[in-house]
């Protein structure tokens, strides 16, 4: 086989499995409509990607091209790696790997393959979304000429240069065996969160100054840097700052500017070409580790080992051991907490400390770090037999579908309040609104992330959530930071919980079927 036709293949295969899922096509509507909020119209009191103090260009191809590029390099690079990974876990696991290797095709035609299935993938969406943009230029009616060029050049200069390295991160990813699951979803937004901030220290050293070379990988420098110079006049001649995300107007109407023509110049090819560089390094840098990685698809005596350091577990659980279902709930417990590694416990203990001794804010910050150490626990509860391709011999035993719901839900609910009991116990003196509010966000987390789990059969979408909450909240905002208008996150928790119940249980008598 050709290196050319082997990657093709493989691209088609890959592109096959994807497209054929209802979920994939819902997923890529549902971001594309999100493509609508970036387009306010004049009469909305907020911007999306603005420029000064509440300018935007008018609705013209360059501008809508420029919005839907910003938009999707900041939140497709990190969306899209937890969407895209897995393609290369799934041929080692199901040991498709072994069959591809007996045949003539290279390890880098393999690699290769994989990224630009990511790639297409990624395409797609971006698609999609320059559609909705284009839909909203005639609409909002301020620029009706349709030029193509302008609307497509900021997505190939900005937003795939980013998107690539995405591809290539999701590749070692999936390669290295340690990062193949939760721990490498983990990393990887520190890493992107890392990312997102490269080179703006740069450019706040020296503002006005050339283009930090190579600017960030998502292209953010770059765009604010000729966007700032496309209107020197605007703004009693100051450099106008870029700002990405919902920019609050306060009743007043947004200044348009003219902005049709993005003139790009030799550096800003050359800082988005480095980019590029590096992701295709990275591909290449794989090639040799591909089989080192490919033998490593887990050592059951390795985890039978690491089980056994637990053997108080098996003492805290034996009272419960004395029925069916208190047989079946300590299975669960020793399931979900044996795998454990040293440093997940090292950690919790600090969590929970923090929880018990440190002042409010601290405490916050650590009942959401407990609540991450458990998200593989929320995510991946209800896919051990849809993952170990079980379900049509467990589900065989009477009442064994509602039985094994129940006490999943039990282990998942119970461990979401465990983690963060210091905390809890603490709030229920000093600030018992606070205590309820844990109370409940644990429960909407472990039904959240069980619904999840049901509705994308794999837990990369809720861990995706989780970390950006997680992120948000750290920085003192709602939904999981407890100690930050207690009230209002437990509404918000309470309001989503009917949701997430019911699509757990819809989608749970489905799981044996699909």
């Amino acid at each position: 086989m050709s290196g050319a036709r082997a990657v093709a293949a493989i691209l088609a295969t890959d592109l096959r499995q994807r497209l054929r899922t209802p979920r994939f096509w819902l997923l890529i509507a549902g971001l594309a409509g999100l493509m609508w909020w970036c387009f306010p119209a004049m009469d909305r009191d907020y911007l999306t990607v603005s420029v000064g103090e509440g300018m935007r260009g008018r609705y013209s191809s360059a501008w809508i091209g420029m919005v839907s590029a910003l938009m999707y390099s900041s939140t497709l690079s990190v969306a899209g790696f937890y969407l895209v990974r897995g393609t290369v876990v799934r041929d080692l696991e199901t040991r498709t790997w072994q069959l591809l290797v007996a045949t003539t095709m290279s390890r880098g035609a393999y690699l290769l393959a994989k990224w630009l299935s990511h790639m297409v993938v990624f395409a797609l969406l971006i698609g999609a979304g320059l559609a909705v943009g284009l839909v909203a230029q005639m609409l909002r009616a301020e620029d009706l000429r349709i030029d193509l060029l302008e609307l497509v050049k900021p997505v190939l200069v900005l937003t795939m240069p980013s998107l690539a390295l995405t591809a290539a991160l999701a590749v070692w990813f999936d390669l290295v065996p340690w990062l193949r699951r939760s721990a490498g979803n983990l990393l990887f937004f520190v890493v992107w969160v890392m990312l997102l901030t490269f080179g703006v220290s740069q450019a706040e050293q020296a503002p006005g100054a050339a283009l930090p070379w190579p600017g960030d990988p998502h292209g953010l420098l770059v765009a604010e840097y000729d966007l700032s110079h496309a209107w020197p006049t605007v703004d009693a001649g100051k450099e106008l700052g870029l700002s990405v995300g919902s920019q609050a107007l306060e009743g007043k109407a947004p200044v348009l500017l003219d902005w049709t023509h993005w003139q790009l110049s030799a550096a800003t090819l050359r800082a988005r070409g480095a980019w590029l560089g590096l992701a295709l390094v990275l591909l290449v840098l794989a090639v040799p580790f591909l089989d080192r990685c490919a033998a490593h698809v887990g050592n059951p005596r390795k985890a039978l080992g690491d089980g056994a350091r637990l053997r108080w577990l098996d003492a805290v659980l034996s009272p419960l051991q004395r029925g069916t279902f208190g047989t079946l709930l300590a299975a669960e417990v020793r399931l979900a907490l044996r795998p454990r590694k040293a440093w997940w416990w090292l950690a919790l203990l600090a969590a929970m400390g923090v929880q018990a001794f440190a002042p409010e804010k601290a405490m916050a910050v650590a009942v959401i770090v407990a609540w991450v150490l458990a998200m593989d626990v929320f995510a991946r509860l209800v896919l051990r037999e849809h993952e170990t391709r079980t379900a049509a011999l467990v589900f065989t035993a009477p009442g064994m579908r509602t039985r094994l719901l129940q006490v999943r839900a039990l282990v998942a609910v119970g461990l979401a309040w465990l983690l963060v009991l210091p905390a809890i116990l603490r709030l229920a003196v000093v600030n018992p609104q606070a205590a309820l509010s844990a109370l409940v966000v644990g429960a909407s987390l472990a039904a959240w992330g069980m619904a999840t789990g049901v509705l994308f059969r794999n837990g990369r979408m809720f861990e995706l959530a989780l970390l950006a909450l997680a992120y948000i909240g750290v920085q003192g905002g709602l939904l999981l930071n407890v100690a930050v208008a207690p009230m209002d996150t437990l509404r918000w928790h309470l309001l989503g919980l009917p949701l997430a119940l019911a699509i757990l249980a819809i989608g749970w008598p489905r799981m044996e079927t699909r």
